[in-house]
């Protein structure tokens, strides 16, 4: 699984000009499920973003999790980030999940953070979602947890 995870001083989710999520601090978890992907990796996956030190503490060095923070998590799907424009000028999405698999991570994704974490909201699979942020820092970063072989 992948995701691009962005630390923001708050950030929302809008479908049909409805907010559907929405945080104060925290980090906007962009996530995608590729072929081959299980709800192992999504659990990896989880635990790697809920543990990942990039929240600054008393010395402005990046020594806190999400957790120690208690900063919310607004977890967006988004297959695109399977994209290879290895190709030429159109990318392919050829490596991102089926939509049903992909849809099952997602909400198994979600779950697991919502029993992991006390502050989670959500983007809509799927839909067609305007996210609106304030990146803090700024702080974006890239993870892959591979398929198991």
């Amino acid at each position: 699984m992948l995701a691009v995870l962005q630390r923001v001083s708050e950030a929302r989710v809008v479908v049909d000009g409805d907010t559907i999520g929405e945080i104060g601090p925290g980090l906007l978890a962009l996530v995608c499920a590729e072929h081959g992907d299980t709800p192992a990796e999504a659990d990896k996956l989880l635990a790697r973003i809920l543990k990942l030190r990039i929240f600054a503490d008393e010395a402005g060095r990046m020594n806190h999790s999400l957790q120690d923070v208690a900063g919310g998590l607004l977890v967006v799907s988004q297959f695109t980030l399977a994209a290879d424009t290895g190709g030429g000028n159109r990318p392919s999405f050829s490596k991102a999940a089926d939509p049903r698999t992909g849809e099952a991570l997602y909400e198994h994704f979600v779950a697991s953070a919502r029993a992991a974490h006390p502050v989670v909201q959500t983007g809509r699979f799927a839909a067609d979602m305007k996210v609106r942020l304030v990146n803090d820092g700024p702080v974006t970063i890239p993870l892959r947890i591979p398929p198991a072989s």
